[in-house]
């Protein structure tokens, strides 16, 4: 005869299983879900000014400032399994020693499959600076929306909404200090 120990050990050996095992095969399903969502980036303008950085203010480097419009339709990655969405706007460039270099400037969270149809105008919402202090002959950027869904139960899954179709020139700086 088995103890009650043995018995509710068995149980809850046997509810685990049970529970992990349909875990997987929600994991398993959302991967197999795929979307492919549309939209439109478009730069309006690009402008370079020096300024002083905060924590040194002895030391002077060059920030960019970027104008843009966002319009995607993301309802298409909303499914049962998707809590939410991370969106950003990246800035890809190499910098002068060739180095490759991704640059998030803007980002949003969407937690709603009503608010996943995105329209802004806006500029960017974090500091873009290269590591060499001047964008002085960098070569152009390409710019692209890029998304990550993250899931209740499952790996998380990156995409990419929308993407300038060609490169855009850094101006010269506008003020000199």
């Amino acid at each position: 005869m088995h103890s009650i120990y043995a018995r509710i050990n068995g149980l809850t050996a046997l509810l685990s299983t049970c529970v992990m095992v349909l875990l997987g095969t929600i994991a398993l399903s959302s991967l197999i879900y795929t979307a492919d969502p549309k939209g439109e980036l478009s730069i309006n303008s690009i402008r370079v000014h020096p300024g002083k950085e905060r924590r040194y203010p002895r030391r002077t480097r060059e920030f960019a400032f970027v104008n843009f419009n966002v319009t995607a339709d993301l309802t298409p990655l909303f499914n049962w399994n998707t809590k939410q969405l991370f969106l950003y706007l990246e800035a890809e460039y190499e910098n002068v020693k060739g180095v490759k270099n991704d640059v998030v400037i803007w980002d949003r969270i969407v937690r709603r499959k009503e608010d996943a149809v995105i329209n802004v105008q806006g500029k960017n919402k974090y500091k873009f600076k290269d590591l060499a202090k001047s964008f002085k002959d960098v070569p152009p950027a390409h710019y692209s929306l890029k998304y990550n869904v993250m899931p209740y139960v499952g790996v998380l899954t990156y995409g990419e909404a929308a993407r300038t179709t060609e490169a855009i020139e850094f101006p010269e700086a506008q003020d000199t200090m």
